[in-house]
Parts: C-alpha cells; sequence; structure tokens
C-alpha cells in the first residue's frame, strides 16, 4: 500500500504538475461566468513557471541535500563490496530497444565499475527490481548484462531483483548478503537522495559508508546563477517529501539523517 500511494502522491505534488493543473483549471474557467478567476489563475500558473525557470528555487533545495554526506575517503582502504542502488536503467526502453538504456544518473553504474577495477578482491551488488506499477520487468537483470559488457566478471556481480523503493533496497539487500561485523560496504547512488538512503539501511540494521554520485549542482556558488529549471524544483521536492514520508512512517530513524 505504501507504495502505490507513494507514486499516486509522489505524482500529484510535483510542482510542475501542480503548475499545469492550476492553468488548465484557469483556462477551463474562462469559458465560464467564472472567467475573472479563470485569468487570475492562469498569470499566476505562468508566472510561477516562469520564475522557477530562471530563479534558482530548484538549486536552494537540492544543494542541503547533495552536501550533506562528503565524498568518500579512499585513505579508508579497499571495501568488503559495493552496494549500487537502481533507478537508472530503464527496463522497457532497454528490453524495446534491445540495448541498455540509462537515464541522467548513469554514474550509479559507470562509477561502480571504476571502483571494481581499482580494488580487484571487491563485488557489486545491485539493487533494483521495477519501480513502475505496471511492469514486472527487472532493472538487475538490465544491469548485470552492463555490467559485464564493461568487463566485470558475472561471479563479482550479485543482483537483487525485487525491491521497487529506497526501502526495499535496505532490507532486501540486507538480507540477500548477510554482512558480517567488520565489514565495509560502500552505498553507490544521487547524491541528493544520499540522506534518505543511508537513512534506510541504517533502519533496516546495515551499517554502510556514502559513496554520493550524480550531482545536479556545482557546490553553493550555483545559488548565486540566476538559472533554476523546473525539473531541479521538481527532484527536489520529490526528495524532500520522500523523506518527510519515510521519517512519518518509521522507514529512516531521523527527518534529515546525516553522517
Amino acid at each position: 500500500m505504501f507504495f502505490i500511494l507513494s507514486k499516486i502522491l509522489g505524482y500529484l505534488t510535483v510542482p510542475s504538475n501542480l503548475l499545469v493543473m492550476i492553468g488548465l483549471a484557469g483556462i477551463a474557467l474562462l469559458f465560464t461566468r467564472f472567467v475573472h478567476a479563470g485569468r487570475r489563475l492562469l498569470v499566476a500558473s505562468v508566472i510561477q513557471i516562469v520564475a522557477i525557470g530562471v530563479l534558482p528555487v530548484g538549486t536552494a533545495l537540492i544543494l542541503p541535500l547533495e552536501e550533506r554526506f562528503p565524498q568518500w575517503d579512499p585513505a579508508k582502504g579497499a571495501p568488503t563490496g559495493i552496494i549500487v542502488l537502481g533507478g537508472v536503467i530503464s527496463p522497457e526502453n532497454s528490453a524495446a530497444r534491445g540495448q541498455i538504456s540509462l537515464d541522467d544518473a548513469a554514474e550509479r553504474v559507470t562509477v561502480p565499475v571504476e571502483l571494481v577495477r581499482k580494488y580487484p578482491s571487491v563485488r557489486i551488488v545491485f539493487s533494483g527490481g521495477n519501480a513502475s506499477l505496471f511492469s514486472g520487468l527487472s532493472e538487475a537483470d538490465f544491469a548485470l548484462s552492463f555490467f559485464e559488457s564493461l568487463g566485470v566478471p558475472r561471479d563479482r556481480i550479485t543482483l537483487e531483483t525485487q525491491s521497487r523503493n529506497t526501502a526495499e533496497n535496505a532490507v532486501f539487500t540486507k538480507r540477500l548478503i548477510a554482512p558480517k561485523p567488520g565489514e565495509h560496504w560502500l552505498l553507490v547512488t544521487s547524491a541528493l537522495q544520499m540522506p534518505r538512503a543511508i537513512g534506510a539501511f541504517r533502519q533496516a540494521g546495515f551499517p554502510v559508508e556514502a559513496y554520493p554520485v550524480d550531482y545536479q549542482t556545482d557546490g553553493w556558488e550555483d545559488l548565486w546563477k540566476l538559472s533554476g529549471g523546473m525539473h531541479r524544483l521538481d527532484t527536489a521536492v520529490h526528495e524532500w517529501l520522500g523523506l518527510l514520508a519515510y521519517w512519518i512512517t518509521g522507514r529512516i530513524p531521523v527527518l534529515f539523517p546525516g553522517p
């Protein structure tokens, strides 16, 4: 139930969707006796879309997420293994086109390959089923082909194929690999998702070390740039609401997990 509700509410709370719905409501009212209210809604929608496209609103919301965990320090030594969270491969598009289709978070799967080459004894654990409500294709199956195509031996790849969200990533991955005391596992995912991901693994009783990738910003200096974009705002709001929902439902121990 949580998974289905999160999908529905996630769609309805996306800022771009809300602004479009406000604009469409305004257009609809133009043909009724509430024409003045319709004009106000339409103008408000357009002004907000333009403002968000220019001002760094989304950037201001993304930066605290991305800066929450520092980059991993190689001085810590070779890790036991690397856990890679899904959300980067489109199973449907990959199946339809006969080739691996990655989204703009490709670093989630390219960086682990670099780490495997650097540390010959570590293995990759890819955690990702399918986050869609209507598809049964597993993201992990295509991840296997991707890693093997880049030279990662099959015996160094472990697949967790059932998880649909970050909380399930943590629970199912722990169950699959049964980490032992003293082991050091890296968690690779997008920097802005790292607080929620680390929180979910802590709640599952699986201590991991953050290895953030896929940065959307250059740093705090981005706040002084007149460039935002609706996509950044949508992404940031989705993640902040995800943190709130995970905290309320007990899937993370604190609202904003940190180092």
